[in-house]
């Protein structure tokens, strides 16, 4: 019997209707378009919009749009892993209020939870239950309202986060196609540097934590961009060597839309022109564990089957990896 891979066999992605321009940010913050983009890359994000609307609103438009692309129902899904730094809330998980949402009586599922690394690591998880013969068809989120943990009064972080949402399903491959290898790591010690303080079981929700703003994303830019800059680079580097791939065989570099300078930088390790980099950081921000399936959404129509794809991530607290997969159709 010929190895099982576990491979993408169709993808979607949603972003929210409202996009908030560096220009809207200069009436906020002591910043500038300028400043913004030289730095970052970012000219707009999206921003989700409307009572009661959730990371999982954002699901529900990506995942449909993913069962009508493959021609599925949502009840033959086995399995749903949600990526998520904002879930709806602290429990009952995105994925199971998901499930609900869009039908699939038949699927389990939790949410996972490694900050902007979370897709690479949900993905990674995922191909364990098809590669084991388990589960037949599991879908993978990733997606985030950032709006909702940001504090637009500080110019450090405001400029950078965005709303955003993209799914892919997992499905088993005997041709060798899907997921091949990955390289995840982690290091707790970054929780100093970047994280939210309060709002888990050692700061609670108080009146104190609130008056402090404890709630929202703190970043201490300097320390996390020297981490984030070497890490993503290196494993993306490493996992090519692993497998024995040169520039020339990657066919696309998909990294997770943090900083232009940090994508820059894992491209020129890699050796890879800036033409086999899936880049709309300009266009969406970080949008946390959407940014990688949000790019494979959207250069989906310029992927051919086989094609050798680098995905890299780095996220708050710290948590980092690589995936290398063949694209499956």
């Amino acid at each position: 019997m010929s190895k099982i891979y576990a491979a993408i066999t169709a993808v979607d992605g949603y972003v929210p209707d409202y996009v908030m321009t560096n220009k809207e940010l200069e009436t906020l913050v002591d910043t500038s378009d300028e400043w913004i983009v030289t730095r970052t890359g970012i000219k707009e994000r999206r921003i989700l919009k409307g009572e009661n609307l959730g990371t999982s609103d954002m699901a529900v438009h990506a995942v449909n749009g993913l069962l009508k692309k493959r021609g599925i129902s949502a009840e033959e899904i086995d399995l749903i892993i949600f990526c998520t730094t904002t879930p709806d809330f602290q429990f009952p998980a995105s994925a199971n209020l998901l499930a609900d949402k869009i039908g699939a009586k038949n699927a389990w599922g939790y949410d996972l939870q490694a900050a902007c690394s979370g897709f690479i690591f949900g993905l990674t998880t995922g191909a364990q239950f098809i590669e084991s013969g388990k589960h037949k068809k599991v879908i993978v989120v990733g997606g985030d309202k950032m709006s909702s943990i940001i504090d637009y009064k500080d110019r450090t972080t405001c400029i950078i986060f965005g709303d955003g949402c993209g799914a892919v399903l997992l499905e088993p491959n005997e041709e060798g196609l899907g997921i091949q290898d990955s390289i995840l790591r982690s290091d707790g010690s970054g929780a100093a540097y970047l994280g939210q303080k309060a709002g888990g079981s050692v700061r609670p929700a108080s009146r104190e934590t609130v008056e402090n703003n404890e709630h929202v994303v703190y970043q201490d830019g300097t320390t996390v961009f020297k981490f984030a800059v070497t890490n993503m680079a290196d494993v993306a580097a490493q996992i090519m060597e692993q497998n024995q791939l040169s520039a020339d065989d990657v066919a696309w570099l998909v990294p997770h839309q943090a900083n232009k300078r940090i994508i820059d930088a894992t491209a020129n390790r890699m050796n890879v022109g800036t033409e086999k980099v899936m880049i709309n950081i300009d266009r969406y921000g970080n949008t946390t564990n959407g940014t990688i399936p949000l790019c494979l959404w959207e250069w989906e129509s310029k992927l051919k089957k086989g094609d050798n794809i680098i995905l890299a991530a780095f996220g708050g607290g710290f948590t980092w990896g690589s995936v290398y997969l063949k694209w499956a159709y």
